[in-house]
């Protein structure tokens, strides 16, 4: 997933629109996002992972508590993320739950949580749910294995340092989207294990034949596989 634009509006620190051009910044890949104590570096991240998720890039920071303190009963709450995956251009934009001035008359109103994602091949999902299950969809990871993987918050990158090898692999296998390989490994393994139930079958078998060989004279090779089957060494019985 690469960001190109992010639209931020009476969310956290910002009380009106704030446009942050990605895209324009440049191709290089590495940037860096600097500012004093409050400036509101964070809450860049906390934007794009709530346009994407629905939550914040941080487990100290709630839903409930985005709208920004500086904005007035008219400004609206929102974000807006634009970003390319895999060479294809989606557009979400997604608002909190918040309390907005009425359009009629006096006191506030509550603005309910909405989301909408246009993607790229201009097909519409609305709503706050459906266009997180939709993300997670596209980038094959969900908000827990984002945080993990694209966006660590401060103090939380000894969780992916301490996360199990199993967790890992999870992460990796849907990032790199290898669950086919996996499923053709199961279906092999379950193959295999097939094929073997039938070999030790026939095995079981040819030993059970083998076992009541009767000879007119006492043998001795014979009478030793009897007291020690061995179906690598009928070759020796023979």
């Amino acid at each position: 997933m690469k960001p190109l634009e992010l639209a931020i509006s009476g969310f956290g620190p910002f009380k009106g629109e704030v446009i942050v051009p990605f895209e324009k910044i440049g191709e290089s890949g590495l940037f860096l996002i600097s500012g004093d104590t409050g400036a509101g570096k964070t809450t860049i991240f906390d934007a794009i992972a709530f346009a994407l998720f629905g939550c914040a890039s941080g487990e100290n920071r709630t839903t409930d508590s985005m709208r920004s303190d500086y904005a007035t009963g008219d400004d609206k709450t929102y974000v807006k993320l634009v970003f390319s995956h895999k060479g294809r251009r989606y557009e979400v934009e997604r608002n909190p739950l918040y309390q907005r001035a009425k359009k009629r008359g006096d006191g506030f109103t509550e603005e309910k949580p909405n989301a909408t994602l246009i993607k790229w091949d201009g097909s519409v999902v609305a709503g706050y749910q459906p266009v997180t299950n939709e993300i997670m969809e596209i980038l094959s990871i969900d908000y827990k294995q984002f945080k993990q993987i694209a966006m660590i918050a401060q103090g939380e990158f000894m969780k992916l340092l301490t996360a199990s090898s199993e967790e890992r692999g999870v992460i990796f296998r849907k990032v790199f989207q290898t669950g086919n390989y996996e499923a053709v490994q199961k279906k092999l393994k379950s193959m295999a294990s097939e094929l073997k139930g039938e070999c030790d079958q026939l095995e079981r078998s040819m030993v059970q034949y083998l076992s009541g060989i009767l000879l007119s004279r006492e043998n001795e090779v014979l009478e030793e596989w009897k007291r020690k089957p061995d179906i690598h060494r009928i070759n020796d019985l023979l």
